[in-house]
């Protein structure tokens, strides 16, 4: 299967453990030596009403994600 990067972005990222909706797709790592996409960065919590300052981002290993979706990449954290 193939996709565009562009595309992880307009997809939802659950985790399979807790049902839990993760935040979007805000960045990648790869490894430039084989081209292999390491880690996906989603992005924190955003601030609320300016009360609440936003969260961690989270950093997904590669060997996490277990299905890549039309609408959703499950993952596993």
């Amino acid at each position: 299967m193939m996709f565009k990067i562009s595309d992880l972005g307009r997809k939802d990222i659950i985790n399979v453990t807790d049902g839990a909706k993760l935040g979007p797709v805000k960045d990648m790592h790869l490894d430039l030596d084989s081209g292999l996409v390491k880690e996906l960065v989603l992005q924190g919590p955003k601030k609320y009403f300016r009360l609440f300052g936003a969260g961690q981002d989270v950093v997904v290993s590669w060997d996490k994600v277990k299905k890549i979706g039309q609408d959703a990449v499950l993952v596993e954290v």
